[in-house]
């Protein structure tokens, strides 16, 4: 009788020198450990990875969103590497560059820009302007804000004199008191009966300033005597030159303002055109500019009897600082400058009907009363004189017909006697004589 003999199938197999596992040995060990090592660091990596990747989930709009406001690169010059790679890496992604060409329409009233866009599709209340971007885009049927101004009716003095502009009686973008107060008009009118004392103060909301022009000489428009008032040699000098500017810095050279405070912090600088009045360096320096007083130089013709503008020329340069910054590859090479973005002149005169009636009814009606008070002063004098002269004469003709008339009884009274005398008896020997009268 035979026997079976039935078996596990991992026994058979155990038994195949083929198939025959064999312990581990110290190889293997070391093997495995190395595996669990590599598996952890990996690991580890990739849970860093994914804690760094939601922290820049949460953080980076909001960095980007503080870079946006400390304008890009320029503001950048003092922040970490890895920001400055950040916005290099975003610039060259949406096509950014130093300098791009645009022509002047597009300058002035806008053009379709990819930054420009992406940030308002992710943070659409950060910047002041909306779809296209353009130095004058935002300023159709706009004004320069609420101005309260006073009416004169208690202290004729202050006619004109601005008291709050969009209801704050001085701004807080400047470093000293004085240089954020709120002096003189709006820019329109003045007070009326002006000398060559006087100055012409404004607050300008462009350039988030009071300024003071200075009286230069008298001049005539249009018929009409006018004070022409300019601008100073220190309204833009810088705290060095002339102290009382010291608020509107920090400074460059002088003769330009630094406007970065109220023109979210951009590096912007104010100046006449061609950086007429300022430090020659600052002209030098770009090739082209030739400031001269006659094309760069603002001035304003008022009416001193009344403070109204008759004739105005307002020139005004806008600059940007530019270099080069570490970290930030569009910046390139650029060798540190004041460049000139654009110049402008805002123009205007009194002319038409408007210049004939001014003329009329201040110029030449007041010339005329003036003439016409002395002409009626001769003329009230002559029909004065008239009947003076006539009761003169009349009584001259009164005295000499009354000398007349007394000379004539007399020389009746001298002929009556003469003729009784001859009516007499002649003594003897007398001779008598015709006598004639």
């Amino acid at each position: 009788m035979k026997t079976l003999l039935l078996r596990p199938w991992g026994l058979s197999w155990a038994r195949n020198p083929a198939s025959t596992a064999r312990a581990p040995g110290r190889a293997d060990m070391g093997n495995l450990s190395r595996a669990r090592r590599v598996t952890a660091a990996l690991g580890f990596i990739g849970l860093l990875f994914a804690v760094l990747g939601i922290i820049m989930i949460v953080m980076v709009p909001s960095i980007i969103k503080q870079q946006v406001l400390k304008s890009a690169s320029m503001m950048m010059e003092n922040r970490p590497g890895f920001l400055k790679l950040m916005m290099t890496f975003v610039f060259s992604t949406l096509g950014q560059r130093a300098f791009m060409n645009r022509t002047v329409g597009e300058i002035m009233w806008g053009y379709d820009d990819p930054l420009i866009h992406l940030i308002n599709q992710y943070f659409p209340n950060l910047l002041p302007f909306k779809g296209k971007f353009g130095l004058f885009a935002e300023l159709n049927n706009s004004d320069s804000g609420l101005f309260t101004v006073f009416t004169g009716v208690k202290d004729f003095s202050r006619i004109h004199l601005v008291d709050k502009w969009n209801g704050v009686s001085k701004v807080n973008f400047w470093h000293s008191d004085q240089c954020n107060m709120i002096n003189g008009t709006s820019g329109q009118m003045w007070a009326p009966f002006m000398t060559p004392e006087s100055s012409l103060e404004f607050y300008s909301p462009e350039a988030c300033r009071s300024m003071k022009l200075v009286y230069k000489e008298q001049g005539v428009f249009g018929g009409i005597p006018t004070f022409r008032f300019v601008a100073p040699n220190t309204l833009f000098a810088n705290g060095s030159v002339y102290p009382p500017n010291e608020g509107f810095c920090p400074c460059r050279e002088s003769g330009i303002q630094n406007v970065s405070t109220c023109r979210f912090n951009a590096p912007l600088f104010l100046s006449h055109p061609h950086f007429y009045n300022a430090d020659p360096v600052l002209a030098e320096a770009v090739t082209g500019l030739h400031p001269n007083p006659k094309e760069h130089s603002l001035f304003l013709d008022i009416h001193p009897v009344t403070g109204i503008p008759m004739n105005c020329s307002v020139k005004l340069q806008l600059s940007l600082f530019l270099k080069s910054v570490k970290g930030i590859g569009q910046t390139g090479n650029i060798q540190p400058v004041v460049l000139p973005l654009m110049w402008f002149e805002e123009s205007g005169a009194m002319e038409g009907e408007t210049l004939e009636t001014f003329y009329t009814q201040l110029v030449l009606m007041p010339k005329v009363l003036n003439y016409a008070q002395y002409v009626l002063l001769a003329l009230g004098c002559v029909l004065l004189l008239i009947p003076i002269i006539y009761q003169i004469r009349s009584q001259e003709k009164c005295y000499l017909f009354w000398i007349s008339f007394k000379k004539g009884s007399k020389d009746k009274e001298a002929v009556q006697a003469y003729s009784e005398f001859l009516m007499t008896s002649a003594p003897k020997g007398t001779v008598l004589q015709e006598a004639r009268l």
